[in-house]
């Protein structure tokens, strides 16, 4: 069995930063300890000076396929993610097809079983005709349901009261959600197409996707949650008003409403659309630099409770469009670590609250087995990082298939060095180390 001894690594875990030495052997964490040079192991790694950690579990990402491949596809994406430390992601069901069925559902885990190269779950989608499909759904090896509550395309968009209350009641594991309030969206969009034709600017977008439309809908979706019982997941919170939704004076494990941060909406606000323009376009908005404060604030607090990428892939073409016409979204998946790292630095937050936003509490949150956190007998997933190695993003560096990231010419203090994936080292200092693919993430649900 191949084994692997990492010694003198400062070890973030557990809401603790110590000095310790790590032997993995298999896809498993054997033993943690200081003294464990005398071990015999087929690698010997010295990493004094670096922080190991948990691998990053991503809970939302999009990553295209199958049926929006030219835009990114499982390989490609999560190639770009074990270069950025997540070692395990969860991804959406707006795909083409959108992931409706059984069958659909299952044929993402078998391209993920053959192509990715981190652990994968994927949520099975709501729409307004199938909730009875939706209930076949088994809640140990699927992550949950996705329901957008907000606009989208197609047929993704659920606004039948009757079907979401269905949902809500019926489901027996967690839903996340997409919210804003699409009849106030299109009633701000008619409005300033009125008055710019198809000229909008892109500093319209937050006005346009408002905090009214994002507070309307999350509110709604609380209270269906409260009403019937409903563990609800809230993804990508992008306004300070809806962070008093959420609950931080219980611990997570009791929690039944929790709420999501994402990149974006941490690291930008509104004064960067004149640079960034359409790059930094996601549903919902990037919006204040008040927001922007608040949802670093309630990170801190426990108010929000995971962080994560909604990472989705555009080309640049795509994105080169009109405001109406160019696509919201784009790639973070591999740089979403080392920018929490920048925040640290920084002396934004610390570095067991990144461990514990990234690592710990999805492994919670979504009941993960043996997962999340550097533990003997769990899943050797594991980042080493050298937090004192500035790297500049470039598109030379960019993994992402569509070539480009919001962060490019950016300069971040930390590297990811090393990303093992259940005991495989997937990532080797700039090299993708191919061979082996991750593992189907599995739940410990009754």
């Amino acid at each position: 069995m191949n084994s692997t001894l990492i010694l003198n690594a400062k070890i973030v875990n557990e809401g603790k930063v110590f000095e310790s030495d790590v032997l993995m052997e298999g896809p498993y964490i054997r033993k943690i300890g200081m003294d464990l040079q005398s071990i015999s192991a087929h690698q010997v790694i010295d990493a004094n000076g670096k922080l190991l950690m948990p691998g990053v579990i991503d809970d939302q990402v999009h990553f295209r396929e199958p049926g929006l491949t030219h835009k990114g596809n499982i390989f490609s994406e999560s190639r770009a993610a074990v270069a950025g430390g997540v070692t395990s992601f969860m991804e959406m069901p707006n795909t083409v097809p959108p992931t409706f069925t059984q069958e659909l559902l299952e044929e993402k885990y078998n391209i993920a079983s053959k192509n990715s190269l981190a652990n994968y779950s994927f949520f099975m989608g709501a729409s307004n005709d199938n909730l009875e499909e939706v209930l076949k759904t088994n809640v140990k090896n699927v992550c949950g349901l996705k329901i957008f509550m907000g606009s989208s395309t197609g047929n993704l968009l659920v606004d039948n009261e009757k079907t979401l209350e269905g949902f809500f009641s019926r489901f027996p594991s967690l839903i996340a959600t997409h919210c804003e309030h699409e009849p106030t969206i299109r009633k701000n969009s008619e409005e300033f197409k009125a008055k710019y034709g198809e000229d909008v600017p892109i500093s319209s977008h937050p006005i346009i996707r408002s905090e009214e439309a994002c507070y309307r809908s999350s509110s709604f979706a609380v209270s269906l949650a409260k009403k019937h019982g409903t563990k609800l997941h809230i993804l990508h919170i992008s306004t300070a008003r809806e962070v008093s939704l959420f609950d931080n004076s219980i611990p997570l494990e009791k929690k039944r409403v929790t709420a999501e941060a994402c990149i974006h909406h941490l690291w930008f606000n509104d004064k960067d659309y004149a640079r960034l323009g359409t790059k930094i376009k996601w549903n919902p908005a990037i919006k204040t630099e008040n927001d922007q404060r608040a949802i670093l604030q309630a990170v801190i607090d426990n108010h929000i409770d995971v962080i994560a990428t909604d990472h989705a892939p555009h080309t640049q073409e795509e994105k080169n469009n009109s405001y109406f016409k160019a696509p919201s979204g784009g790639p973070l998946v591999q740089h979403s670590l080392v920018a929490m790292l920048d925040f640290f630095h920084q002396g934004k937050i610390e570095l067991e609250k990144i461990v514990e936003k990234m690592s710990h509490n999805p492994a919670i949150l979504f009941q993960l087995s043996n997962r999340g956190f550097i533990r003997e007998g769990y899943f050797a997933d594991l980042v080493l990082v050298d937090p004192s190695k500035p790297w500049r993003v470039a598109k030379e560096n960019i993994l992402a298939k569509c070539g480009w990231s919001p962060f490019d010419g950016n300069t971040f203090q930390s590297s990811v060095e090393k990303t093992w994936v259940s005991g495989w080292l997937a990532y080797d200092d700039g090299i993708i180390i191919k061979g082996q693919s991750g593992q189907r993430l599995l739940f410990d649900r009754a």
